[in-house]
């Protein structure tokens, strides 16, 4: 008779077998998702990297670059390994021409993203922009720092489970992107100078897709709440899918007293006037209580710039929130938006309603095709960082 280890052992095992087959529609290879209890388990998918030395991903196309002493010096392209040959770090880096749009990824399905490295320049002036399967518009369109939560262009660490952020700017994401038939991501240098170093990892596997798999989704916007309060964080969705995230980079123009006390409202599935998800403070959604004292940097959310910038005017925030273990479902569309309302410190202790700057990234999943995202203004014209 086996012992009662044994049996548990099993036990564990079957759980795991079949969490596998439901992460990948009982059939099909690799999960879309794993996690530690997953990497026993050989599902057969395939991993490429897309890197400036293996633009393809393709297998045995990396480091094949050689050494060419025409190019110009201020090229990032590892004119360094000129006396060293083919396969020595020859291109490392690309070089990003003011004005240009470079291609980062272009490559078939089915697949998904899993990892995304990258090291740029910290400005609004870099956007990128993801599109799946051979859509026109994207369905990522965010300045590269604030996609990876660094607002304002201002470097602060991120330790979370899907964004980390390390010294001095290396950017890292783990959303998980899935694709069926084609992924392209494009970077875009919007400024009037050449970002002279762009480095980037863009790693995937390769397998099939689960029919019920949705699109990962990010959208940018800004706007002054003086004009914009409550501030749209969100709307116009239309399909079936999930909200997993929020980035906000919040600015105190005029009051550098406590602003944290708007709430946070979901509407949901033809909710119009009154929300089905309503939170009590702005804190209290970035699972914080009693106002930000001290900068922290969690699994799911922070508030990562330091606590002393509250002293003074601009007053900069750069907060996020993963729903990643709390996901928010809709079924047919969905808004999200959320109050500029302080504490006016006086004898009445009363909430006021404040003229701030917000700009904010949405993360989320759903079916395609997906609403038109909202035109929004060029880093040239957004003065507010």
């Amino acid at each position: 008779m086996m012992n009662q280890r044994s049996v548990l052992s099993r036990r564990r095992l079957l759980l795991s077998v079949l969490a596998g087959a439901l992460l990948t529609g009982c059939g099909g290879p690799g999960p879309v998702y794993p996690g530690p209890e997953t990497l026993p388990l050989l599902d057969g998918s395939r991993t490429r990297s897309i890197t400036p030395e293996n633009p393809t991903g393709e297998p045995g196309q990396g480091g094949r670059a050689h050494p060419d002493s025409t190019l110009d010096s201020r090229a990032t392209n590892a004119r360094a390994a000129d006396s060293l040959g083919q396969g020595w770090k020859v291109r490392p880096f690309i070089a990003v021409q003011a004005g240009e749009t470079v291609t980062l990824m272009d490559a078939d399905g089915p697949g998904t993203i899993r990892h995304i490295w990258m090291v740029e320049g910290l400005s609004r002036d870099h956007v990128l922009r993801f599109y799946w399967d051979g859509e026109q518009a994207p369905s990522v369109e965010v300045p590269a720092p604030d996609f990876f939560a660094v607002g304002h262009e201002r470097f602060a660490p991120v330790n979370s489970q899907m964004v980390a952020v390390n010294p001095a700017n290396s950017l890292n994401c783990f959303w998980p992107m899935p694709f069926r038939h084609h992924a392209k991501i494009t970077f875009t240098n919007q400024s009037d100078k050449e970002l002279r170093l762009l480095a980037y990892q863009i790693t995937y596997s390769l397998g099939k897709i689960p029919r019920n798999t949705a699109y990962f989704h990010a959208q940018w916007r800004q706007a002054d709440t003086r004009t914009q309060n409550p501030y749209v964080i969100l709307d116009g969705v239309q399909g079936r899918g999930k909200y997993a995230g929020t980035f906000l980079a919040w600015t105190q123009q005029t009051d550098n007293n406590w602003f944290g006390e708007g709430e946070i409202k979901f509407f949901i599935d033809g909710d119009r006037e009154f929300p089905t998800i309503c939170g009590t403070g702005t804190e209290d959604y970035f699972l914080g209580s009693y106002g930000f004292p001290q900068s922290y940097s969690g699994l799911y959310s922070g508030t990562t710039l330091p606590a002393h910038e509250a002293d003074s005017l601009p007053n900069r925030w750069s907060l996020y929130r993963w729903h990643v273990l709390d996901p928010i479902t809709f079924g047919k569309d969905l808004k999200v938006t959320i109050q500029a309302l302080g504490w006016w410190r006086s004898a009445e202790n009363k909430y006021r309603k404040l003229n701030d700057h917000i700009s904010s990234v949405a993360y989320w999943y759903q079916t395609e095709p997906h609403a038109p995202f909202p035109a929004w203004d060029t880093p040239e014209q957004n003065g507010n960082k």
